[in-house]
């Protein structure tokens, strides 16, 4: 399983994601699901993945390989909304292709949150559904999460806005993946975390979490006691 989440803010995009895929107890691996595509001064394109692995790696491979061919490709889309189409289309295409082989009850399907910024527009963030289509963040609805997204929903619900600071905006995903890490063992570290400025069109701020890194255990240990010491004053019901 996998938990991939991010954040369309006034000043710019967050992006986090767990790296763990579990195929049943003795099958957990490390695979990255947080991808890059930049021309620096020009775009940014952030691409997270969930779903079926063999799916999404073949989806990223053919992103990569059309970079510079003559098809519609991620370096010469005129907008995020033809990034997000050109995404569809290929997890369509692999499916397609790889469903027609006799794989019986295989789920091929894969979701993706794809997200940054092309000169001569703002930055957008879409989620691409397995099917092709997709839905874009707006200010009503500033989050997107792919994979085991229900024990994280609850923080971003009450915390994220639109006006959400970056800096807080990272807090209250890492706390909503530790929320996750902490009840499902599919989700795991370490962790891919982007924090991209508006009109910066550099994708430097990427962070790699893992066990040991003292803050993401610190935020983790800060949510817990504030939750207990929250819990703990409020007055008990009249029965």
């Amino acid at each position: 399983m996998t938990y991939c989440v991010a954040l369309a803010l006034k000043d710019g995009l967050v992006f986090a994601a767990d790296s763990r895929t579990n195929a049943g107890v003795d099958q957990i691996a490390t695979y990255r699901k947080l991808h890059k595509f930049v021309i620096e001064g020009e775009r940014v394109i952030v691409m997270m993945t969930a779903g079926n692995l063999a799916t999404t790696q073949s989806v990223l491979s053919l992103m990569r390989m059309r970079l510079n061919s003559d098809r519609p490709n991620l370096f010469g889309a005129a907008s995020m909304y033809d990034v997000a189409t050109i995404i569809g289309a290929t997890g369509r295409e692999v499916v397609a292709r790889d469903s027609g082989q006799g794989q019986g009850r295989v789920d091929f399907g894969s979701s993706f949150i794809v997200g940054g910024q092309i000169q001569g527009e703002p930055p957008r963030l879409f989620l691409v559904y397995p099917e092709g289509n997709f839905i874009e963040a707006t200010a009503d609805t500033p989050y997107f999460q792919i994979g085991e997204t229900k024990y994280g929903k609850p923080i971003l619900d009450r915390v994220i806005d639109y006006d959400t600071s970056l800096d807080d905006g990272i807090k209250c995903a890492l706390i909503s993946i530790d929320s996750t890490i902490r009840s499902n063992l599919s989700v795991g570290l370490p962790l891919d975390v982007l924090r991209y400025q508006r009109a910066s069109f550099n994708a430097s701020e990427h962070f790699n979490v893992d066990e040991h890194h003292e803050g993401f255990r610190q935020l983790g240990e800060a949510w817990s006691v504030g939750l207990r010491d929250v819990f703990h004053r409020i007055p008990n019901l009249k029965w």
